[in-house]
């Protein structure tokens, strides 16, 4: 396993890391969750990501009990504030949610801090300077290390930034966005002028596009399959991608890798990426997915411009 650093920031960070997103909870209950985090600490991934919304808290639950077999030195944990309740005041990113979902956060994951802690989505209610001040208050409180952002557009990003300089507070310094071979624009694009100007590090999701990236789904939808649980996600499947995931496996063929392999080591080629949050119900899916490090040398600056190709 190979590690980043965090954008600018001296946290080094796993560059293959294990989610709960979907997972913990609705399939793996504390046995398996406690069985997948071992498999994927051994294999060298720190790095552990959750969110209050995460199966209504219980993702964060089941992550705080496995975590107590560890030593917290060894472990980069996260969470994400935004969905946290039916009530008025327990969703978006106003400061009292912000400071009452992270302390409900820490409750359940059995933590005294997490080192990073993200606004879930942008919040068009609240100002983006209340909830600056807000997350400068929680990290010199030391419940987080670093704040980041996750889905927020750049402008946003930039607008975050601008009011920590004007008010004396901490900044952003990582966004967690959607990123693999369909979803490219916003990490490649959108945010390139943040990377260098501002350092951010981007922990990024879903490198598999919910699994169709793996061709799992180009025969139509198993049963008990990621998009057979989650129907709204059949949004994503199409014809178009099916026909560019066959092609693509003509590439993990030749370099000897599955095609899920094939497209979380693509991610890992950007340099902008901190790190890849895997998620898996299985050993053996989290065993194949975390064989993509090794893939990375695999692909070349030609493999890199035939798979640019495929992609359009």
């Amino acid at each position: 396993m190979k590690y980043r650093r965090l954008g600018k920031a001296g946290l080094q960070v796993s560059e293959l890391s294990f989610g709960s997103w979907l997972t913990f909870g609705p399939q793996l209950d504390i046995g398996h969750v406690k069985k997948l985090m071992r498999q994927a600490f051994d294999a060298g991934v720190n790095f552990f990501d959750n969110a209050e919304a995460y199966a209504k808290g219980q993702a964060e639950e089941l992550m705080g009990v496995a975590l107590e077999e560890y030593r917290r030195e060894d472990l980069v944990v996260s969470s994400k504030i935004f969905w946290g309740g039916p009530g008025p005041n327990d969703e978006g990113l106003c400061w009292k949610h912000l400071m009452e979902g992270t302390n409900n956060a820490l409750r359940r994951l059995r933590l005294e801090y997490v080192d990073l802690l993200f606004c879930h989505r942008p919040d068009p209610d609240t100002p983006i300077e209340e909830t600056v001040r807000a997350m400068d208050v929680i990290v010199r409180q030391g419940k987080a290390f670093y704040w980041g952002t996750s889905e927020w557009s750049g402008q946003q990003i930039e607008e975050a930034h601008s009011l920590a300089k004007e008010l004396g507070c901490i900044p952003p310094a990582m966004e967690q966005p959607e990123y693999n071979m369909f979803a490219r624009d916003r990490v490649e694009r959108e945010y390139a002028p943040l990377y260098e100007r501002y350092g951010m590090g981007t922990t990024i999701w879903s490198p598999l596009s919910s699994g169709i990236l793996t061709g799992k789904y180009n025969e139509g939808i198993p049963e008990d399959s990621r998009l057979a649980r989650q129907s709204w996600l059949q949004s994503r499947l199409s014809e178009e991608r099916i026909a560019t995931v066959r092609e693509l496996q003509g590439v993990a063929d030749e370099i000897e890798c599955s095609m899920g392999q094939l497209a979380i080591a693509w991610c890992l080629r950007n340099e902008h990426v901190s790190t890849v949050i895997l998620g898996a119900s299985s050993s053996a899916q989290l065993e194949e997915n975390l064989g993509a490090s090794d893939v990375v040398d695999r692909l070349t600056d030609d493999v890199m411009a035939r798979v640019a190709a495929i992609l359009g």
